[in-house]
């Protein structure tokens, strides 16, 4: 497997912090790259700056990463990593089928979040839209920031094809970012998802200053949600166990640099979801994806009550001290 050739060249799908440390990563291991984003400002900070001042400021990016604002141009690669928020990637999966005439491409699939309309992965969307790619999936604990300067990090790399997943090995592995090779494709996209809308319970807890205990708790608590629903849809306990599970779930419910748990700590001390969102340009995946997590859950009949509880949070349904309330009145059970 550690001599399985990298990919020829990358095309990365989205110039937001992460899309942009993942390129920087597949540059500064001498893989021709490109990253493709909308917008002009970002396009030319990193093509004249080697910086994405709006997204990622303050770390210096290989000077061989070419942005371009050209879907085409970036699908001309032989393998590309799709970072585009969750709930705009089937546009975006249509838009680069088109562009790629259809090609078997291999593409990694770094969002983390579930079709907010239709309930589906985002495996089970791009087999929809462009039936022709091989998807994989890349998940984990992993701060864009702590990637792009090179503080050590270890993630998950879902593929159902072991030489593919070699391959995208040798092409985003290096000395400080340790992926590790795992077949269990809904195990890994599952935890990315669900670890988002725990974290937004976690933010509340720390916000409305219930105590490290009772955060615990719920990390704890939520974690037994998580594996339920992924017994339920067929997931690996063993992935649910590692890196893109309980590993992310550990980073993105404890640090407020998460942007699912800084907005729940926000909604915590009372601020509303419209202020907190509005002052942002980055995306909290969690918010969309908690009713996509509490749907699934329903319809597998799998006791979820923390994600629930997000649920009708965001949306309005119930306040902060309502659901604190509800969740403490529930009766008391055994653990297993």
């Amino acid at each position: 497997m550690n001599s399985a050739a990298p990919f020829s060249s990358i095309g990365v799908i989205g110039g937001g912090a992460w899309g942009t440390a993942l390129a920087a990563l597949t540059a500064a291991n001498g893989v021709p790259t490109t990253i493709w984003a909308r917008e002009d400002a970002v396009i030319q900070s990193i093509n004249d700056e080697h910086e994405n001042t709006s997204y990622l400021p303050g770390v210096p990016l290989p000077p061989a990463l070419k942005a371009a604002q050209s879907l085409g141009r970036a699908a001309e690669n032989e393998a590309l990593l799709f970072v585009v928020p969750a709930q705009f990637a089937r546009v975006a999966y249509g838009e680069l089928r088109k562009c790629a005439n259809g090609r078997a491409l291999p593409v990694a699939l770094c969002s983390k979040g579930i079709e907010k309309d239709s309930g589906l992965l985002m495996t089970e969307v791009i087999s929809a839209v462009w039936p022709e790619a091989q998807p994989a999936v890349l998940s984990g604990p992993s701060f864009a920031r702590d990637v792009a300067c090179g503080l050590p990090t270890a993630v998950t790399l879902a593929c159902a094809d072991e030489d593919t997943g070699a391959k995208w090995l040798a092409t985003i592995g290096s000395a400080h970012f340790r992926p590790y090779l795992s077949n269990d494709l809904t195990g890994a996209e599952l935890g990315g998802a669900v670890k988002n809308v725990l974290a937004i319970a976690a933010g509340v807890v720390a916000g409305r200053g219930l105590g490290e205990s009772a955060r615990a708790a719920l990390i704890a608590r939520g974690f037994a949600e998580f594996q339920r629903l992924g017994v339920a849809l067929g997931a690996k306990r063993e992935t649910m166990a590692g890196l893109s599970g309980l590993g992310d779930l550990i980073l993105t419910a404890s640090s407020p640099q998460s942007r699912n748990m800084s907005l729940g700590i926000e909604l915590g001390k009372g601020r509303s979801l419209q202020d907190v969102l509005g002052a942002r340009n980055t995306v909290s995946e969690g918010v969309a994806t908690a009713d996509a997590v509490n749907a699934l859950a329903q319809k597998t009949g799998v006791d979820a009550p923390i994600c629930a509880a997000v649920s009708e949070l965001v949306n309005g349904r119930k306040t902060v001290d309502q659901i604190i309330a509800a969740l403490l009145a529930r009766p008391f059970k055994s653990e297993a």
